[in-house]
């Protein structure tokens, strides 16, 4: 089954965190009607332009996202986020401005990396009242912080 053009169901849920610790990676049908709404708001856009992008992590069960040490609100866990890469990181910052300038989103955010080129893409859509937050992850104390992306 997919849920865009360019994933399928069970690319969108694989973890290998999950099958490692025998996590059930499943989402609800609240969930997965959200993973299919951002595939086609802004995943099958972005695989237009980017056809060869990759990404790293879609869904995340909440017990998976405890495992993990995911944020206790991270939108993954209501398959409203997929973080985005690129080989090699080459044109994840690309990604990350046609997002930017062309896409409705909730939140964007360059991970960690540079202001020249993020390690990867995190983006997040909602159903309804996108924010179109535009965010850089940071390491402060060696705690993740988000800030405003300048």
């Amino acid at each position: 089954m997919k849920i865009g053009k360019n994933i399928s169901y069970n690319q969108a849920i694989k973890s290998d965190t999950a099958i490692r610790l025998g996590i059930d990676n499943t989402p609800s049908a609240t969930a997965l009607e959200a993973m299919t709404l951002l595939c086609e708001k802004v995943v099958d856009p972005l695989y237009e332009v980017f056809p060869s992008m990759t990404f790293n992590s879609f869904y995340r069960s909440p017990k998976l996202n405890t495992a993990i040490g995911g944020s206790a609100t991270s939108q993954h866990v209501r398959g409203e986020a997929i973080d985005l890469d690129s080989k090699d990181n080459t044109f994840n910052k690309a990604i990350f401005d046609y997002i930017v300038k062309n896409l409705d989103f909730d939140q964007v955010i360059a991970e960690y990396g540079n202001n020249k080129q993020p390690d990867w893409v995190h983006v997040s859509f909602k159903k309804t009242g996108n924010r179109k937050q535009v965010l850089k992850a940071v390491k402060v104390k060696g705690k993740t912080t988000y800030v405003p992306y300048k």
